[in-house]
Order: C-alpha cells, then structure tokens, then sequence
C-alpha cells in the first residue's frame, strides 16, 4: 500500500462520523440520504465526509437511476490492517519477552523467600 493511500486511509477513519458510515455501509450499499439519518448534520456536510472516504477508496458511489448508492470498498482496510499487523506481531514479542522476565523475577524471588526462611528456621549451612 502506498504511503498516501495508507495516510488517507488512517485519517478517513479517524473521525467518528466516518467510521460510523463505514459501520452502516458493511450491512449494505445506502444513499447520502440513508446515510445522513442518524446523524445531526445536513446532507451537505454528511457529503463531504463521503468525499473524504472517497478519496482514501473506502467507498465507491455507483448511479442507479436516480439513486447514487454508496458501498464499502475493503481493500484499503485490509491493506491497513496488514501494515498494522507487522505492529501486533512486534507487541506480541514484546509482551512474551515481559512474560519471560516476569516468570524468571517470580522464580528469584520464590527462591530469595526460600533462603530467608531456611535462615529463620536455623536449617541455613
């Protein structure tokens, strides 16, 4: 994935609306009209963000006669969650490098409390 389609992906769903619409798109193709219901806005500014998923290829607008439906293009979400992905698979190494730290701490200590108990029981060398 290009770096500006990538860029233009993160920031199309970086806002509320937008993913919102993304949501209601994964049901089914919808009109602006359709779109724009549950919001509190006008037709107008709800275009605008259909123009911002437009241009990072989320969506795509098709003309029906009179209707001009919206749908959910995936692909750049896919590319998306790839690029991500490489970032999961650094944080999962990460969190099992902590695992390991934290097994081998528990270990010391268990055996540290060990030792000071042997000593308290006089059973020490």
């Amino acid at each position: 994935m290009g770096t500006e389609l990538l860029d233009a992906t993160f920031a199309a769903l970086a806002d509320p609306t937008r993913r919102a619409i993304l949501a209601r798109l994964a049901g089914g193709e919808a009109t602006v009209t359709e779109l724009a219901e549950p919001f509190a806005m006008s037709q107008p500014a709800i275009s605008k963000h259909l123009k911002v998923l437009e241009r990072a290829g989320l969506i795509s607008r098709g003309r029906d006669a009179q209707r001009r439906p919206c749908r959910l293009e995936a692909r750049p979400l896919r590319e998306a969650t790839a690029w991500l992905a490489d970032y999961r698979d650094y944080w999962a190494e990460s969190y099992q490098r902590l695992d390991a730290l934290l097994d081998e701490l528990q270990a010391l200590d268990q055996t540290d409390a060990e030792r000071r108990r042997a000593r308290l029981d006089g059973t020490d060398g």
